[in-house]
């Protein structure tokens, strides 16, 4: 059963101007036809390098940037036609934003809420339930001035969620955060876009985050989508799997690689194999089928990062 397109983005265009010659003006190409839907309850990452167009792709995508051509449509509407309408079903959060530095965190989620129109009452649970999800409870008379970079991000998460939007479009969302705070960030968006059906953009430098909550993965390059699929089968589409062994017989071993053809290479005394995923159970039976013994063995599958290191290295 296909599921409802909350989010669609036509052969979007943004051009910037560099500096005019006698032949014209010079233009910079930012987004070049970018063209993608988001699905109800779908978390849809945004992968690139530095300069790839993640950041004017967000701002177009909430209005702060206008595109040079191309279409955005949320829930099947024009969202230059219909913007107030629209921006009402969706918030945003990102790992950099600033707050107004002499309000203090509660009145800030109190505002931002108003604004959405959400009664007091609610207001008021949402900002104690939130806050006190986010470690953050013990800081609401604080003023927003004074807090760190990671307690600023935790109060933008929870000011994105406070509202129950449709979509939440998420800019690096745990880059200062400490390890263990942004794996229960992870935890969090995940049990929310099950719980709520939530639809999620986000961009992160964090291939292992990515990996973890995104359904599904765009590469920006150069402004274009270079790639539109699974974290899992962009990650399998680039390298193999490889297994790392000390035998306690070198020899047999690497006899037993050349005789099947198996790609391998030597580093003292390390024996790295190149196989694929699925060959992996199989050649574990069929070394121990030959008595090879070893101290260490360690299998090292594909991942989304080997998938994005490829991008950033392969020249235009």
């Amino acid at each position: 059963m296909s599921r409802e397109i909350v989010l669609r983005v036509t052969d979007l265009e943004k051009l910037y101007p560099v500096k005019k010659t006698s032949h014209g003006a010079q233009t910079f190409t930012a987004l070049n036809k970018v063209n993608f839907a988001l699905h109800s309850g779908e978390i849809l990452g945004v992968l690139g390098p530095n300069g790839a167009g993640k950041t004017t792709l967000i701002q177009i995508l909430l209005s702060v940037l206008k595109p040079t051509s191309g279409k955005v449509e949320y829930f099947g509407k024009d969202f230059f036609t219909h913007r107030a309408t629209i921006m009402e079903r969706i918030s945003y959060a990102s790992g950099y934003a600033k707050l107004p530095a002499q309000l203090t965190v509660r009145e800030n989620l109190d505002i931002y809420a108003q604004l959405y129109g959400i009664s007091k009452k609610e207001r008021d649970d949402s900002i104690e339930k939130y806050l006190k999800f986010f470690g953050m409870w013990n800081l609401a008379e604080k003023e927003s001035g004074v807090l760190s970079a990671g307690q600023t991000t935790r109060v933008m998460l929870a000011k994105a969620f406070i509202t129950r939007p449709r979509i939440i479009l998420l800019d690096e969302p745990t880059a200062s955060l400490d390890p263990d705070i942004a794996h229960e960030i992870r935890i969090f968006i995940l049990e929310r876009q099950k719980q709520q059906d939530i639809s999620i953009l986000v961009t992160s430098h964090n291939m292992d985050e990515v990996t973890q909550i995104c359904n599904r993965v765009l590469v920006l390059k150069n402004g274009e989508i270079v790639a539109n699929d699974t974290p899992r089968n962009l990650a399998l589409s680039v390298a193999r799997s490889r297994i790392e062994i000390v035998p306690d017989d070198k020899d047999s071993l690497v006899g037993i690689l050349q005789r099947n053809r198996i790609k391998y290479s030597l580093d003292n005394g390390f024996v790295t194999i190149e196989v694929e995923e699925n060959e992996i159970a199989q050649f574990l039976m069929h070394l121990a089928e030959h008595t090879i013994r070893y101290s260490h063995i360690a299998i090292y599958k594909s991942t989304l990062e080997d998938y994005f290191l490829s991008v950033v290295r392969k020249k235009p």
